[in-house]
């Protein structure tokens, strides 16, 4: 989206590390400018205008000015930026010029709103697939946000890309159905009972059939061992 907003810039001459550090240390952050067949420029801007920009609503996605000391003033966007990871202050940032008269390709955050009725009265769960789509338009039209009504949303329904209105010069280049949001049945826990014949870990295994086989025919065997000494013994004392 465009907005009336000037951010000053001086060129620079010098770069590499020593020369960034040396910006830095003097209240201003490095950054280059290119686009539109015009040949880049080193520049050197205040990290707060660039700053507020980015954390505005429309973001990255801004059009404002950026006015060159002594030289041009054009349409620019954000394209990149680093940050430090720990001070979260701003080391370098790439501007874009934009011709006002040419579409480009934007991603747009989405927000969905509303209960769904498939959370409300059929105990489902709502989960959020993805929370931005890609759109090509003209600079003007580029949109903050959409907004999704997700209220009638009933089990097992979804919301895709293609069914979110688009305006003006808009166009969807996010696949139609890749799924913005769904509401889905909550997963019942389940208790895995082991198979007939599987052994469970830390269980301690039955005696193979087998052995107690072997055991019952051992003691068959000295049970017919024991039964002539016996008779022998009746003889003798009769």
């Amino acid at each position: 989206m465009r907005k009336d907003i000037t951010i000053g810039a001086e060129t620079r001459s010098g770069r590499g590390k020593n020369e960034a550090r040396r910006l830095r240390a003097s209240g201003s952050t490095p950054g280059v400018l290119y686009g539109v067949s015009e040949t880049s420029v080193a520049l050197a801007v205040n990290p707060k205008e660039i700053g507020r920009i980015l954390g505005s609503k429309t973001g990255h996605n801004t059009i404002f000015n950026l006015a060159v000391t002594a030289g041009e003033n054009t349409p620019v966007m954000i394209v990149d930026w680093q940050s430090d990871p720990v001070k979260d202050t701003l080391l370098h940032v790439d501007l874009k010029r934009i011709d006002l008269t040419k579409r480009i390709i934007v991603k747009i955050p989405v927000h969905t709103h509303g209960e769904p009725t498939g959370v409300k009265l059929q105990g489902g769960l709502h989960e959020v697939i993805s929370r931005e789509i890609e759109i090509e338009c003209l600079p003007d039209d580029i949109p903050e946000e959409f907004s999704v009504d997700v209220t009638g949303l009933a089990l097992n329904q979804s919301i895709r890309a293609g069914a979110i209105p688009l305006s003006g010069s808009m166009k969807l280049v996010s696949p139609a159905e890749a799924v913005i949001s769904h509401v889905v049945l909550l997963k019942a826990e389940v208790v895995e009972t082991p198979a007939e014949g599987e052994v469970v870990a830390g269980a301690t295994p039955a005696e193979p059939e087998v052995i107690k086989k072997g055991k019952k025919e051992e003691e068959g065997a000295a049970d017919d061992k024991k039964k002539p000494a016996a008779e022998e013994k009746e003889k003798k004392k009769k």
